[in-house]
C-alpha cells in the first residue's frame, strides 16, 4: 500500500496488500442501488501538500472525516518544512538556537501524533518508518500507522522558501521558474533517510507521478494554484510554497492521466490556504473545536515527550496560536463549488457533467426510466475542477469550465474560460472547446486567479458568463446574434471572493450574485436583453462563501450559508424597480459546510461527518446518506414532478437519487452509475 518504485520493499510492509480486483462491468452491478443503510465505495485519497500542518489547517474536516470513516488516506509533504530551524514560541525564539534538521524532524513528530490521534484516539500510537526510492531518483519516508494502516505519510523532504512571497531561489518557486536548476533535500534528524539528493523540476513531477502510480488514488486533494494577490501591497494572498506546490501537482497529475493507462479515474479538490482568516467561518463550533483538537496536538501544548525525540514531538511556533489567523473555524474550496452539473433535457432524460483525470466526464440517462452510459471523457484536457452546464434556447446543452494550459516558459502558466456545446438536442456529441479567454492578461499579474464561469441564458435567449477576476471584481461577456463573443466587460464590484453565480427570473430577467467578506451583492437587467445594470447592495449578512440561485416564485431565489454554524438561509430576490431581498429564513441543517443544491422540495448539501444531508420538503427533518462526495452536489427537475440528486463520491463514481415532488416524498436508494471505481 505504500509508494514509489521499489515495490518489493513496500509489499512486505503491507500484509493485506493484493492486486485490485477487477471492476465488476455488468450492467446488473452498474445498475445496482445502495441498500438502506449500505456505504458506497469508500475509494482512495492521496493529499498532497506544500508544509506539515497544510493539511491539518486547510483541509480539515475532509481529512478527519476520511479517517474516521475508515478510509485510505496518504499524505504527501512536499517540503521539510525547515523554516528558520527554531522550534519555539515567538517570545522564546530569539534566544532558541536555530536546528533546522531538528525542526523539520519536530513538525514531522507533531504531524505523526495529530494523525495517530485523529486514527485511534492515541496520539502515540506507533508508527512503521522505511525509506524507498522515488521515481524521481531521490529517496523518501514512508509511515504507516500500525494500527490503521491504511493511513500513511510520505515524506519527499525538499527545501521550503522560508517565506511567503519574498523572491527565494532555492524554493519550489524558483525551481519553477527556473532560477535553479535543481532544489536540494532537506533531512530531518530523525528521517530513515540518509543519502541526500536533489531534484530537478521534472524529477519532482515524476516523483510524484510514482506516488499516484503506487496509491492509485480516486481522489486527489492539494492546494489552490493560483490564489491571487491583496490588491493594496500586491503580495501574494497565500504562502508560495503552497500555489507553486500545487502547480507541480497540476503537472503530476496530467502526466499521470496521460501516461498511466491501467488506473481508476480520479477527482481533485482544491483547498484555499491564507485567505480563509478573512472570509466568514464556515464550520459550527462543535466541528471548529474538532479542528483545533489536531492542530493542538500538533503544536505540543502539554511539552510532554511522548514520542522520545530530542527535537521535540510537535511545533512550538504555533502553540501560542494553534488557531492560525481562524485557519480552524473555517475550511473552503478553492473550485469545485458550483451546484449546476447535473441537469435534464426535453425527453426527461439527465446529463452530468464533472471533471475526472483531467477531462470532462459525461453520464447520460435516455429518458425517465432508460439505461445509464459513462462516463464518457470529452476531448481535451487540463480541465479544472468545477464545470456547470446551461441549456440554450434551441435545446442544446453548453458546458462551461476553466482551463489550465503550461507552456514551455514558466510565464506560459494559463488559465482560461473555455465552453463547448451539444452537437443537436439529445445527442451524445459535443462540439471541440472554445475558448473566452480570460480577464487576466498576465500570469504574474495576480496568478490567473480567475473564479469559475456563471453561466444563464437570459428571456430573448441571449448566453452570458460570468467569472470574479484577481481584481475581486465581475467580470462579464455575451455571446452576440452571429455567435460571437463581445469583450470582457467590466461590471464592477469589490472583495468579490468564491464563484459568483447567476439565474433568471420569471421574466426573463438576468441577475448575477456574488459573495463579499462581509455581504452579498448583486447586479440584474433591467428586461430582458437589456446590459447588466450596476452593482447592488443587498444588504444580507455575511456568508460564508458558496452561493446558490434557481429562478422560481417569480424571482431568483438564493441558498447560503449561516457562518459559524453551518445552518442553510434563503431568500428571494425580486428585480422589479431594483434588485431586492425579500424574506429572508432560517432552514437549518446538520451544522455542515459548502455548497447546497435546491430542486422543488428537495435541498441537499455537505452535512458535519461529510456524508450528504438532505432535507425533502419545508419543515421535514433533515436526513443524512452514507455517501461522501467531492466538490458540490448538484440537482434537477426532471419533468414536472420529479426531482433528480447526484454527487460524485470519493471513488469518483457518479451516485444518483431521485424524489417526487410532492408531500411526504422521501428520496429513492442511491444509484451507482457504471462499473466500480476502485478495489473494496
Amino acid at each position: 500500500m505504500l509508494v514509489l518504485r521499489g515495490n518489493a520493499a513496500l509489499d512486505g510492509l503491507d500484509p493485506d496488500r493484493a492486486p485490485a480486483a477487477a471492476p465488476d462491468t455488468s450492467a446488473a452491478a452498474a445498475a445496482a442501488p445502495l441498500a438502506a443503510g449500505s456505504v458506497p465505495d469508500p475509494g482512495r485519497v492521496v493529499q498532497i501538500v506544500a508544509h506539515p500542518d497544510d493539511d491539518l489547517y486547510f483541509m480539515n474536516p475532509d481529512l478527519r472525516y476520511s479517517i474516521s470513516a475508515g478510509h485510505p488516506v496518504i499524505s504527501v509533504y512536499l517540503t521539510a518544512g525547515e523554516a528558520d530551524g527554531v522550534n519555539a514560541a515567538p517570545a522564546k525564539g530569539a534566544t532558541t538556537a536555530p536546528d533546522k534538521p531538528a525542526y523539520a524532524e519536530a513538525r514531522q513528530n507533531g504531524i505523526r501524533a495529530a494523525y495517530a490521534k485523529m486514527a485511534t484516539g492515541d496520539r502515540a500510537s506507533a508508527w512503521q518508518r522505511t525509506v524507498v526510492p522515488t521515481k524521481g531518483g531521490g529517496h523518501a519516508e514512508v509511515d504507516v500507522l500500525v494500527a490503521k494502516p491504511q493511513v500513511n505519510l510520505v515524506w519527499l523532504q525538499l527545501r521550503e522558501a522560508g517565506h511567503g512571497y519574498a523572491d527565494v531561489p532555492d524554493s519550489l518557486h524558483g525551481l519553477w521558474n527556473g532560477k535553479v536548476a535543481r532544489l536540494d533535500s532537506m533531512l530531518s534528524s530523525g528521517t530513515p533517510v540518509k543519502q541526500r539528493f536533489a531534484y530537478s523540476k521534472d524529477q519532482v513531477v515524476q516523483t510524484l507521478v510514482g506516488v499516484l502510480e503506487q496509491y492509485r488514488p480516486t481522489t486527489v486533494r492539494f492546494q489552490d494554484p493560483t490564489p491571487g494577490r491583496y490588491p493594496d501591497s500586491k503580495q501574494y494572498t497565500d504562502h508560495q510554497d503552497h500555489f507553486y506546490g500545487a502547480r507541480f501537482v497540476q503537472l503530476a497529475t496530467a502526466a499521470y492521466a496521460k501516461d498511466v493507462k491501467d488506473r481508476p479515474h480520479f477527482a481533485v479538490q482544491n483547498y484555499l490556504g491564507y485567505v480563509n482568516g478573512s472570509l466568514p467561518s464556515a464550520l459550527d463550533p462543535q466541528e471548529a473545536k474538532e479542528k483545533l483538537d489536531s492542530l493542538d496536538t500538533y503544536a505540543w501544548l502539554d511539552r510532554q515527550n511522548h514520542c522520545g525525540s530530542d527535537a521535540g514531538c510537535g511545533d512550538l511556533k504555533v502553540s501560542d496560536r494553534p488557531a492560525g489567523n481562524r485557519w480552524t473555524d473555517t475550511v473552503n474550496y478553492a473550485r469545485g463549488t458550483g451546484t449546476n452539473w447535473l441537469t435534464s433535457d426535453k425527453d426527461h432524460g439527465l446529463w452530468a457533467f464533472k471533471v475526472l483525470d483531467g477531462q470532462v466526464a459525461v453520464w447520460h440517462r435516455t429518458g425517465p426510466v432508460g439505461p445509464w452510459r459513462g462516463p464518457d471523457l470529452l476531448p481535451g484536457t487540463g480541465m479544472d475542477p468545477g464545470v456547470t452546464a446551461v441549456t440554450l434556447k434551441d435545446g442544446r446543452i453548453a458546458v462551461f469550465g476553466t482551463r489550465t494550459s503550461f507552456g514551455a516558459r514558466p510565464t506560459d502558466y494559463r488559465r482560461e474560460v473555455v465552453h463547448t456545446v451539444q452537437q443537436a438536442p439529445g445527442a451524445d456529441g459535443f462540439g471541440e472547446w472554445q475558448s473566452l479567454g480570460t480577464p487576466e492578461t498576465a500570469d504574474e499579474t495576480s496568478t490567473s486567479d480567475i473564479s469559475a464561469p456563471a453561466v444563464s441564458v437570459d428571456g430573448t435567449g441571449q448566453l452570458a458568463a460570468y467569472v470574479r477576476d484577481g481584481s475581486y471584481s465581475l467580470r462579464g461577456r455575451l455571446q452576440r446574434p452571429d455567435g460571437g463573443w463581445g469583450p470582457w466587460e467590466k461590471h464592477g464590484g469589490e472583495d468579490l471572493h468564491g464563484s459568483p453565480v447567476t439565474a433568471t427570473d420569471g421574466a426573463g430577467r438576468r441577475m448575477v450574485l456574488a459573495a463579499t467578506s462581509r455581504t452579498v451583492v448583486g447586479w440584474a437587467q433591467p428586461k430582458a436583453g437589456a446590459p447588466l445594470g450596476r452593482v447592488t447592495a443587498t444588504g444580507l449578512p455575511d456568508t460564508t462563501l458558496p452561493l446558490t440561485v434557481e429562478g422560481r416564485e417569480g424571482g431568483v431565489r438564493l441558498w447560503f450559508r449561516k457562518p459559524g454554524s453551518g445552518n442553510v438561509r434563503t431568500a428571494l430576490m425580486t428585480a422589479d424597480d431594483g434588485l431586492k431581498v425579500n424574506n429572508m429564513t432560517d432552514l437549518g441543517g446538520l451544522n455542515g459546510f459548502g455548497s447546497v443544491t435546491a430542486s422543488g422540495h428537495v435541498l441537499a448539501g455537505r452535512a458535519a461527518g461529510g456524508q450528504l444531508g438532505a432535507e425533502v420538503g419545508p419543515g421535514r427533518p433533515w436526513g443524512r446518506s452514507p455517501l461522501m462526495f467531492v466538490g458540490a452536489p448538484s440537482s434537477t427537475m426532471t419533468g414536472k414532478n420529479m426531482v433528480s440528486l447526484a454527487v460524485v463520491g470519493l471513488d469518483a463514481r457518479l451516485y444518483v437519487t431521485s424524489s417526487a415532488d410532492a408531500p411526504n416524498a422521501y428520496l429513492a436508494p442511491w444509484q451507482p452509475i457504471g462499473p466500480r471505481n476502485s478495489r473494496p
